[in-house]
């Protein structure tokens, strides 16, 4: 059995390029053409550098001269910065009861629009307990009143609909 060689990591370069010709790129960032892989090859080292494929789908594949530590450090950067621009939109949940007190419902209103100002998905759980479950259109009322009072700032993603003892309603910032 042959002894299975370690993948490397980031790039393909200098010889481990396998194609026998490359588009080549110099150090200064000019297209000298199609070269010979080996004739690139030696021209880099030359000049102390690496050669790097940069597109490996084109025919011949691109080669660049340039330092390999700096490209992946580079890479490296721009991918960290992409990480931390990146907003994760979560769920928030709200939770109400049909016969919720003017002050409670208010202070809920407010951390809702709360959530749809960071830009998260708010989901509106109503729980319907004991006897509750028989004045199930109070509980459609509220979940109304409160679609039309966030119409300016949200927009129904799910419209309410009864799961056993609750009923759901998820809005998103528009």
């Amino acid at each position: 059995m042959r002894p299975v060689a370690p993948q490397k990591d980031g790039p393909i370069s200098n010889e481990d390029i396998s194609s026998p010709d490359v588009q080549l790129i110099d150090a200064e960032g000019t297209n000298r053409g199609i070269v010979s892989t080996r004739e690139a090859l030696a021209e880099a080292q030359e000049q102390g550098l690496d050669l790097v494929i940069i597109a490996a789908n084109s025919t011949p594949p691109v080669a660049k001269m340039l330092d390999v530590g700096r490209f992946k450090y580079a890479a490296q950067k721009k991918a960290a910065e992409a990480r931390k621009k990146q907003k994760v939109i979560e769920v928030k949940e709200i939770q109400l009861r049909p016969n919720i007190d003017t002050h409670d419902y208010e202070t809920k209103m407010k951390a809702v629009h709360r959530f749809l100002d960071d830009g998260d998905r708010v989901k509106v759980t109503l729980r319907f307990r004991g006897r509750e479950m028989a004045h199930q259109d109070l509980g459609m009322e509220l979940l109304i009143k409160v679609q039309n009072e966030l119409e300016a700032k949200a927009k129904v993603e799910s419209s309410p609909r009864s799961e056993g003892r609750q009923m759901v309603m998820v809005l998103a910032p528009k």
